[in-house]
């Protein structure tokens, strides 16, 4: 049961329609859909009636109305990121976050800002610093973890906070005006002094003001006096204002309301009292100087023992991170390059670290506060940065932490339900200490991180929620938790709110006469209970909310038609073809996605490209993930299978997964590493073990194959696949775009290759022989771009090597990517037994795989695929296997000649592949050019180019893959018209000339340049 449900007044398929003809925007009521908003970041799941994605604001209250007039609940959501579970609940979700995302004005002199509810903390502060004058040196404040995902509707709903709210508090603090649509549709705007000049808002305000007035003895009581409060509706903050405004007791008259400004009402209401249209924001200048200094402690006490006496010297910021989150950081691609930059204690191991940050007017000021520190954290080893590129990667592990809890192995997971409590901070400390007390009592262990500036701690104990015991742990523990923060003058929930996890807790935590006040508010703003019911009160009579409602609707459970208490039964776990031992089978690698939202950012990086692209929610990685755990658990065909059959052929998830394009940038910057691009093969190769696979994959797939013989043909193919019957014909069959050109042909490599140097086995050579690299004879390289791997060869021959071409088959990565998975395996042994000479061949000191999908295969994929292959070989390859570009620079005072190399001048153009970026990132081609001389090199933040292989073709892909392009790469290129383009990856340079008509040329084919004549 879902608590606060009720039954809507008319059928879905009326409401759907009444919606559709009232709107502009997009209404989705099929179940497919309303499962992918089921979810938060959270433990819950609950289906919602239908999703409306309005076209503007105008949109959304037209939607409100027909809601309203229907009785049907409404759920107003941003980037879906809460951790309490007020995302989730039975109502129409109104999605702000693709098309309400304006800035719409932007006052300098003021500092004020006008937004749409949509619009994320990054995107509006990129604005800001995008505008000349005076208003490029302004920021919005408030700064949560997720600030490049995070809608600034959702920060008014849960009132964000971030590192730095010791110096610019919450959003509330940076809250002036809110224009927002009341549950019945009515539009209003609350801002101080609202009151004396609008009658609705007089009438309103003068309501909860008498609400507050008869109950301010208690909220004088009860309401906790530590510097971050987000628990129940912050009716201080309207007693604070009321009292600015003189009213001390008695009746409330008009002269008291002046300073009340009901959006700090709204604020932290977690869209239970209105929705947000619009807000009008305070601006703040930029520091003009900033310092950050990282101090590492050999005990987690030991750092919160020193977070006082650092306060007094005024930093902005004071952020806490445990060896938990610390060593999970140091086990992760993207992230360990960050841990190496943390100090190390002396004669200790690494426990915890501080992050202080200062602000100040200079350097100087900086130098001075970094001074005293130091002297306050005598004997700790400290870091100390002032670079702006430091920082930032500094604070990037921090901005990770809660996410990357999620890659804990094991079935118990860092759970978020005592993860926001919040104490003076000078109790901090003994907080800590009978908390931990409380956790191990309860036979489990925590993660400790957060704002320990402000008393803000998150605490994620690790639970299985398959486990009835730890389900009773874990409603054991969030009344112990809440019982200690309340004896210690603190709060359940300084920033994350109270959703489903928190509620059933605040009647215990403020008492009978404050949640009797609550109700009252929310009568006032919402009478007959539409917005988001049941969060913070419930007016259906579940007063108070029982502890057991903390276990219900939990996302493990959906699906299953059991007790709340009783855990479902697995899922039958299909043999699959890759292995996934580590993440517990391909279930547990599916729930690795915990819905933090990292995916869904707008800009920079390259994760994820489809949803830069369309803003949908289907089409970045947490929807992707969302749709396979609910398809393998057989939660997408209602009540029939009872999610034990997992369904491999639901239409809405390949319909989900076929616009993925395999970047592979989530298996990295997806601080959980959920590679959708493995799980998107495994999906699709299940499917076809069922249905059989369709003839333009088969057809796709073979690339080896259509290459070779293209390339025997090359003259006549190269003509077919531009005369207007035969490209028909082509477009037909294999489903190509009339728009995309073909690969051209060329003579296979083999027939220009040296036959000293040999096409196959290396030749027996004595000890004392030239050192070897053998070249992975691609099929790229192979068949359509021989130049690169001449260029290849000239180069190493260059540098003293004897070179070797290893035509030794495909690496499969067509295969993989299309989940022709069986296929692969295959043809990847055959490929490995070909190779096992060079592999194991004792002067060959490196095999140069010019590809980068091919190489990502060779390193990555071809180690978790079940093959015949013996692990241990297929490591050794993986270690001696390296992009041509990046063994020259790697080994740059190991080769055995150094040539005399030409200066380059111009400016060079570097898009490095995504698999390349995601798994060795793009310094293992920028680093030797670099090296070299090319001053002039840029490597472009261009994010994924759009082709990714046979996606790019696809008729119905092609606009898809060229908006993708458009995001970055091809305004990049076009605003450097002169300058060389370089790209490493064949289908890169494809989209590239494709898109812009510019020809790219592989790294070594720029090296190749330099070489004398």
């Amino acid at each position: 049961m879902v608590i606060g449900q009720r039954t809507p007044i008319v059928p879905a398929e009326s409401l759907q329609r009444d919606l559709e003809n009232a709107i502009e925007g997009q209404v989705r009521f099929d179940r497919h859909n309303r499962m992918l908003y089921s979810t938060d970041a959270s433990l819950y799941q609950v289906e919602p009636i239908g999703v409306v994605i309005p076209a503007s604001v105008d949109d959304a209250v037209e939607a409100i109305r027909v809601c309203a007039r229907a009785g049907v609940p409404i759920l107003p959501r941003g980037g879906g990121t809460s951790l309490a579970g007020q995302c989730t609940n039975r109502a129409v979700v109104i999605d702000f976050s693709p098309n309400c995302r304006r800035v719409l004005e932007v006052n300098a002199a003021a500092r004020t800002a006008r937004v749409e509810p949509g619009v994320t903390v990054d995107e509006l502060n990129d604005h800001l610093t995008s505008l000349d004058g005076a208003a490029s040196g302004l920021f919005f404040a408030p700064d949560p973890a997720t600030s490049r995902h995070a809608n600034i509707g959702g920060c008014i709903g849960n009132n964000a906070a971030g590192a730095r709210s010791i110096r610019y508090g919450r959003t509330s603090e940076s809250l002036l005006a809110l224009d927002v649509c009341l549950a019945n549709g009515t539009r209003a705007r609350f801002e101080k002094g609202a009151a004396l000049h609008h009658p609705d808002a007089r009438a309103l305000t003068q309501a909860v003001c008498d609400a507050v007035a008869r109950h301010a003895a208690a909220i004088r009581e009860r309401f906790p006096k530590t510097v971050r409060r987000n628990a129940g509706f912050g009716l201080d903050m309207i007693l604070h204002a009321m009292e600015r405004g003189g009213w001390r007791s008695g009746a409330v008259s008009t002269e008291h309301l002046a300073e009340v400004n009901l959006a700090h009402l709204v604020c932290g209401s977690e869209g239970t009292l209105a929705v947000t249209l619009g807000a009008e924001l305070t601006l703040h200048p930029k520091p003009a100087a900033k310092g950050l200094a990282v101090v590492g402690f050999d005990s987690l006490d030991a750092a919160i023992e020193r977070v006082v006496p650092i306060l007094a010297t005024n930093p902005s910021a004071i952020e806490l991170l445990d060896d938990t989150v610390i060593d999970l950081a140091r086990a992760n691609t993207e992230y360990r390059r960050y841990v190496e930059l943390m100090p190390r204690p002396v004669g200790g191991e690494l426990k915890a670290v501080l992050y202080v940050e200062y602000f100040g007017e200079n350097g100087d000021e900086i130098a001075r506060s970094f001074d005293s520190l130091r002297r306050t954290v005598a004997g700790e080893s400290m870091e100390a940065h002032t670079n702006a590129a430091a920082m930032l990667n500094a604070w990037k592990l921090r901005k990770a932490g809660e996410p990357l809890l999620h890659g804990i192995p094991g079935h118990r997971k860092p759970l978020t339900f005592i993860e926001d409590n919040a104490v003076p901070v000078e109790n901090l400390s003994a907080f800590v200490t009978q908390l931990r007390k409380i956790v191990t009592q309860h036979g489990t262990t925590a993660a400790y991180y957060a704002h320990a500036s402000v008393g803000v701690l998150h605490v994620r104990p690790l639970i299985d929620l398959h486990d009835e015991r730890d389900r009773e742990r874990l409603r054991s523990i969030a009344v112990a938790a809440a019982d200690l923060a309340r004896s210690l003058g603190g709060v359940m929930s300084g920033e994350h709110g109270d959703g489903r996890v928190r509620t059933p807790l605040l009647e215990r935590f403020f008492g009978p006469e404050l949640m009797g006040a609550f109700r009252e508010v929310k009568r006032l703003f919402d009478p007959a209970d539409l917005l988001n019911p049941g969060n913070i009160v419930d007016l259906t009579g579940h007063n108070p909310r029982p502890l057991g409602s903390i276990t219900q609707n939990l996302r493990v459970d959906a699906g299953f038609d059991a007790r709340p208490t009783t855990p479902p039964p697995p899922a039958p776990s299909p043999e699959t073809y890759f292995d996934y031992t580590d993440q517990h089978g391909f279930d547990g690698a599916v729930e690795l996605c915990n819905g933090a939202g990292v995916c869904r950012k707008k800009q920079g990086g390259a994760m994820c490209p489809s949803y830069m692209a369309t803003l949908d929610e289907r089409h970045c990685t947490r929807g992707r993930g969302n749709a396979l755990r609910l398809a393998i658990t057989g939660q997408f065909d209602g009540e029939g299978r009872g999610g034990l059959q997992p369904n491999w052929s639901d239409p809405g998830t390949i319909e989900t997964l076929d616009l993925c394009l395999s970047c592979k940038a989530c298996k990295t910057e997806c601080p959980s590493n959920v590679d959708i691009a493995r799980l998107k093969a495994e999906y699709t190769a299940q499917r076809y073990r069922e249905r059989g696979a369709p003839l333009a994959a088969r057809v796709m797939g073979v690339v080896r194959m259509l290459n070779r013989l293209g390339s025997a043909l090359a003259p006549i193919a190269n003509w077919a696949s531009t005369f207007g019957p035969t490209r028909a014909a082509m477009n037909a069959i294999l489903g190509i775009h009339p728009d995309r050109s073909i690969p051209r042909f060329a003579a296979s490599l083999a027939h220009d290759w040296r036959p000293a140097s040999g096409t196959g086995r290396p030749r027996p050579v004595p000890e004392a022989a030239t050192p070897r690299v053998a070249l992975f004879g691609d099929c790229f390289t192979m068949f359509n771009e021989p130049g690169i791997g001449l260029a290849t060869r000239r180069v190493y021959e260059a540098f003293g090597y004897g070179v070797d071409l290893a035509n030794a088959g495909c690496c499969g990565r067509a295969k993989i990517s299309l989940g022709l998975l069986p296929q692969a395996i295959l043809e990847i042994d055959d490929t490995l037994e070909r190779l096992r000479p060079f592999i194991e061949g004792r002067h060959v000191e490196a095999i140069l795989v010019a590809e980068p999908s091919c190489l990502s295969a060779i390193k990555d994929d071809w180690l978790a695929l079940k093959l015949r292959t013996p692990i241990a070989l297929r490591r050794r390859l993986a270690e001696k296997a390296f992009l041509p570009e990046h063994f020259l620079d790697a080994r740059w005072d190991q080769h055995p000649r150094r040539p005399t190399l030409g200066q380059p001048g111009e400016t060079v153009l570097l898009h490095a592949h995504c698999h390349q970026k995601a798994l060795w990132g793009a310094e293992t081609s920028a680093a030797i050019l670099k090296r070299v001389g090319h001053a002039q090199l840029r490597v472009l933040d261009s994010g994924c180019c759009g082709m990714a292989g046979s996606f790019g073709y696809s008729k119905g892909r092609y606009d898809l893959s060229m908006r993708i392009g458009e995001l970055s790469l091809f305004p990049a290129l076009r605003a450097s018209p002169g300058a060389i383009v370089c790209a490493p990856g064949t289908s890169c340079r494809h989209q590239i000339h494709d898109g812009v008509g510019a020809r790219a040329i592989h790294p070594i084919e720029l090296l190749e340049r330099l070489l004398p004549a």
